[in-house]
């Protein structure tokens, strides 16, 4: 798996921002799509292009569009979608796919309760949204999920990691035979005993939308 930490003036403003109690939800949400896309420069470094030929006014130009099938996106609910509109300004063309997962808070292990994909995946750029890498459970079991559908190649953007959740998605991801991106803003100190990390931001599922009982 390649990480790629994102090193950049913006990135940590933004990210600064996020972390403080202080912000309200509607200014969380909005820096949220701010940062992924930021973000998503870096993460589509590599998205899969053609040469093409447009006509301007004056003449012909030689550029480059999208490849078909083009990428899917894939947010983990609910807090990945959060991070949707950020990444569907950069690649307002792209698919859009979806996971629900649960954390079970005693076995810290991921429960999937929903998923809308296409069934074939294949030859398809995936690009998962999840704003923390706690445990690694989550993202690892959806990176599973997609190579299982055909998925060939796997970017996944989020805004924060600890480094036990880099080490489990590591080796959820060491026996797959399909190239695997993590880019993120930061990497934080590390998980407390209740699974989550520290500095970090709090539970950002909550501070997108509110407590859900």
């Amino acid at each position: 798996m390649d990480l790629r930490l994102v090193e950049h003036p913006l990135v940590a403003h933004k990210l600064t921002h996020l972390r403080s109690v202080d912000t309200d939800s509607p200014t969380f949400r909005r820096l949220t799509e701010e940062l992924v896309t930021l973000l998503a420069y870096e993460a589509t470094r590599q998205v899969r292009i053609e040469p093409t030929t447009v006509r301007t006014p004056v003449a012909d130009a030689e550029g480059v569009r999208l490849v078909k099938p083009e990428p899917l996106v894939v947010p983990i609910l609910r807090a990945g979608l959060g991070m949707l509109e950020g990444m569907s300004r950069l690649m307002p063309t792209a698919e859009v796919g979806f996971v629900g997962m649960v954390r079970n808070e005693e076995t810290l292990q991921p429960v999937t309760y929903a998923e809308r994909l296409p069934q074939d995946l294949a030859g398809r750029q995936c690009y998962v949204l999840d704003p923390m890498l706690a445990t690694g459970g989550s993202l690892g079991g959806t990176i599973r999920f997609l190579v299982d559908r055909g998925a060939d190649d796997i970017t996944c953007i989020c805004l924060l990691a600890a480094p036990e959740g880099i080490e489990r998605l590591q080796e959820l991801t060491a026996d797959l035979e399909v190239p695997c991106t993590l880019v993120v803003a930061a990497v934080d100190e590390k998980l407390d005993q209740n699974g989550y990390i520290v500095p970090g931001l709090g539970d950002a599922g909550d501070r997108l939308y509110g407590v859900a009982d």
